[in-house]
């Protein structure tokens, strides 16, 4: 039992945080000598700018629970949007802990002062959106024990360039995601579930800034976005529209709640951040070929089967999942190969967020 206000309930939703799946965020370390060896001196201006974005700390005081926080109750909710929501904010906290657990641990291993500061800043940030969103958990009656699923959980190695590839998309399509789902909600109110969603323009501008550190990290390095590193650069973009597309569409219930369709949702995020990504990446994937949705809605609906049966418990089964698991295989493969869209890049990376 996990020692935590909240008791069994909270110790349950912690539990649920360390689950491994294929789709629930992991814990990365890293080649600490390699990260402190980046030199940004051949985008020094545009690295001083963005870095300094990140120093006036436009949130600071931002993410403070409100009285209306407490006017939200679970039992409320109908079964499956309960169940769906609590998910989307156990997620959302573990992804957003990774980081800081990450950029904490690179900061304290760090002497190069560039890098430093940034993982320093970045770590503050991440550390108040895991904190705000457990907040809200405890307000609703449960939490996280968030040192204990630092120690717990298990860390996967992941080379610097992988995390600069990850990070970058993560942190933009966490701004797609964001603002997209605050517009819809300020156009349609009554759509609004919990308070937390106006909290979330701000808060994808901290991801947007996030990724314009990470676009600018690349860009002082050319060679990570040239030669066999852009086969990496596709693996990662098909994994991570992939594994979102996938996710959206294993919580019906509470896109519905939301007014949101996942198949218009997602396909304007991964529009916006295709579009984004343009400012460090030579191509993006075409997401105008009807093959790129075919195979998108193949994943998710191997995925609804899967979270449908549950942990295979019978020969028979562990042999239709493992048939479902050739065939993801199969159409990831599939998605990989598709034709990209490639492009000059821009001879300044910096974006502002106008969305």
């Amino acid at each position: 039992m996990i020692p935590m206000e909240g008791g069994a309930q909270a110790s349950t939703t912690t539990y649920s945080a360390m689950k491994e799946t294929m789709l629930s965020p992991r814990f990365y370390t890293t080649d600490h000598e390699a990260m402190n060896a980046v030199d940004v001196s051949s985008v020094q201006a545009e690295w001083d700018y963005v870095i300094g974005e990140l120093r006036a700390d436009y949130n600071k005081g931002h993410f403070q629970r409100s009285p209306e926080f407490d006017q939200v109750s679970l039992d409320d909710m109908p079964e499956g949007l309960r169940e769906e929501f609590k998910d989307f904010l156990v997620s959302s906290l573990t992804a957003e802990f990774s980081g800081c657990v990450l950029y904490a641990e690179l900061k304290k291993r760090m002497t190069n002062p560039d890098v430093r500061e940034l993982f320093a800043l970045m770590a503050r940030d991440e550390s108040r959106h895991a904190g705000f969103i457990n907040e809200s958990l405890k307000g609703l009656g449960i939490g996280i024990d968030m040192g204990f699923l630092a120690r717990s959980k298990k860390y996967t190695y992941f080379a610097p360039k992988f995390i600069f590839y990850a990070t970058y998309l993560s942190e933009k399509i966490g701004y797609a995601r964001y603002i997209t789902i605050f517009r819809h909600l300020e156009r349609n109110p009554q759509y609004r579930i919990h308070p937390i969603f106006k909290w979330f323009e701000q808060w994808c501008n901290d991801e947007f800034r996030h990724g314009e550190a990470f676009a600018v990290l690349m860009r002082s390095d050319p060679k990570l976005l040239e030669g066999r590193n852009r086969l990496w650069i596709r693996f990662f973009l098909i994994a991570v529209y992939a594994t979102m597309y996938v996710r959206d569409h294993m919580r019906p219930h509470f896109h519905k709640a939301m007014g949101l369709d996942p198949d218009d949702y997602d396909r304007r995020v991964i529009s916006l951040t295709s579009e984004i990504s343009k400012q460090v990446f030579p191509f993006t994937i075409d997401t105008d070929h009807p093959a790129f949705w075919r195979g998108l809605d193949r994943l998710a609906k191997i995925g609804q089967t899967n979270e449908a049966e549950g942990k295979p418990k019978t020969l028979a089964a562990r042999l239709r999942r493992m048939g479902r698991t050739t065939v993801a295989v199969a159409t990831f493969a599939r998605l990989y190969t598709l034709p990209v869209k490639r492009h000059a890049l821009p001879a300044t990376v910096r974006l502002q967020p106008v969305w």
